[in-house]
């Protein structure tokens, strides 16, 4: 668990240093510039670093299972190599598919300007300044990865399903409560993450609007990797004891 939490925190770091340095040097500057090639980096990185987290998140979801359902063939099925294994192939389809979207979107031509009405390059706008006629490859593209990531949400869901089926099952009220503990902040994680991404490119039309969309992109693209760190801190007591001697510091003070 603590293994892919690890990959799992490069891949938050890795989304936040994408967008957040380039969007507070433009703030400093009062600029809104970024080169072309600058542009294509952080499409690149972004939708690396996006990818590898949603199948590290699906291979948790694993881990999880068979700890709970399986735990006698735990040593067997999650071995250090299988680990290995699975975090190399999560990061090595991050890699594939940022490549992929990255040259099919800069092989477009730019027919409506190049201004973005966000704070980072991000595909959906991206597709936006090209003709409507010329973006059905990127389109198809984008429809092959929401498959895949629907598919890694239906393989989540089917994997939780079991281990509270399993946990419901165990006699002891300490042993449920420590199960729940431990599937719980992956479980927060992935519908929060799931969640906003989703209604970020799949909203409405009518409730759209660029005031919106940049709350949305900041919200899963910073706010989100920014607070799993903190959402998995909580199931550490030592953690949570300083938080409450903070808090009860702060009310002694007032």
């Amino acid at each position: 668990m603590f293994f892919f939490l690890l990959n799992l925190a490069l891949t938050d770091l890795g989304c936040i240093c994408t967008t957040v340095p380039k969007a507070m040097h433009n703030s400093l500057w009062d600029t809104r510039n970024i080169s072309y090639a600058g542009c294509a980096a952080q499409v690149f990185l972004f939708v690396f670093f996006i990818s590898s987290e949603l199948s590290l998140l699906t291979i948790m979801s694993y881990d999880r299972y068979v700890s709970i359902c399986k735990p006698l063939h735990y040593g067997t099925l999650l071995g250090s190599r299988a680990c290995a294994h699975m975090a190399a192939a999560a990061w090595a389809s991050g890699f594939l598919n940022a490549l992929l979207h990255t040259a099919n979107t800069f092989s477009l031509p730019l027919c409506h300007g190049n201004v973005l009405g966000q704070f980072f390059c991000e595909i959906p706008h991206i597709l936006k300044l090209s003709r409507a006629h010329s973006h059905f490859r990127e389109l198809g593209l984008l429809a092959v990865s929401a498959c895949l990531s629907f598919g890694c949400f239906m393989f989540i869901v089917f994997s939780y399903v079991q281990i509270f089926r399993a946990v419901l099952r165990i006699p002891s009220e300490q042993g449920r409560h420590k199960a729940f503990s431990t599937c719980l902040p992956h479980l927060a994680v992935v519908s929060l993450f799931l969640s906003t991404g989703t209604f970020a490119h799949l909203k409405p039309s009518s409730i759209s609007s660029p005031s919106l969309d940049l709350a949305l992109s900041v919200l899963y693209s910073v706010v989100l990797p920014a607070l799993n760190p903190l959402i998995y801190s909580l199931r550490n007591q030592e953690l949570k004891a300083a938080v409450c001697r903070l808090i009860m510091k702060r009310f002694q003070k007032h």
